[in-house]
């Protein structure tokens, strides 16, 4: 693949209003190959939970998808792991129209090589009701909205979380502004843990900033150990 390929097929989201990360400072982060039915290739954000699973958005769905572990720069493949997704499971509950319960989770093929550049991320544990503070997102999505192409390299971006009534009813954490984040990657807060899976983004009115919305992860940890706990089964 050239890099005029990669640069067009690019369309994971938006990581509006960040900058380069630190390369290899996020190794739980996962570039996902999408291979649609039309046989075009789009991309998603994802992460680790362990050897054999990958967490993103279940809008991220495809007819199979390859996981790219070790990824910094797209352009740069030394290093980087190649991995089939052997099965994919969205949430049962998951709302195509409203984007509630946006999770999914992939099986690959084949374990992934923990070293320096890929490992996992824990989860955050049940939630008391509060928001986290001071949560970051990362990927590889569009960082302005004037520009058709998306950047090579990991981004991220600082967000703060909102306390909304829109938010609250569809049971999603949110945040608001131009920063903005890239579809199916994580929700990382203070405490190094994921929290959410970047979902949708808005406008509740026409000169309002943009609402982004995360699926909550506390909210959904059953499902998440059910699928994981019966790993060998599928």
């Amino acid at each position: 693949m050239t890099l005029k390929d990669i640069k067009s097929q690019f369309h994971t989201g938006q990581i509006y209003g960040g900058h380069e990360a630190k390369p290899h400072s996020r190794p739980y982060m996962v570039l996902l190959e999408r291979h649609m039915q039309n046989g075009q290739t789009y991309y998603c954000g994802g992460f680790l939970l362990n050897k054999d699973f990958v967490m993103t958005a279940a809008h991220c769905q495809a007819k199979s998808y390859t996981a790219l572990l070790g990824v910094h720069n797209a352009h740069n493949c030394a290093g980087v792991q190649r991995i089939p997704v052997k099965a994919a499971f969205p949430h049962k509950d998951y709302n195509e129209t409203e984007y509630t319960n946006d999770i999914m989770l992939l099986k690959l093929s084949s374990k992934a090589h923990f070293n320096n550049n890929v490992s996992r991320i824990a989860l955050a544990d049940q939630s008391n009701g509060s928001l986290p503070k001071s949560c970051s997102v990362s990927g590889w999505g569009r960082n302005d909205r004037n520009s058709k192409h998306m950047p090579l390299t990991l981004m991220e971006v600082n967000v703060t979380l909102i306390d909304n009534e829109l938010c609250r009813e569809k049971k999603v954490y949110c945040s608001e502004g131009e920063a903005g984040p890239d579809s199916g990657g994580p929700l990382v807060c203070e405490d190094g843990k994921v929290y959410g899976v970047v979902s949708a983004s808005c406008k509740t009115n026409p000169d309002g900033p943009y609402v982004y919305s995360y699926a909550k992860i506390p909210e959904n940890a059953d499902w998440i150990n059910w699928i994981t706990g019966n790993n060998e089964k599928f």
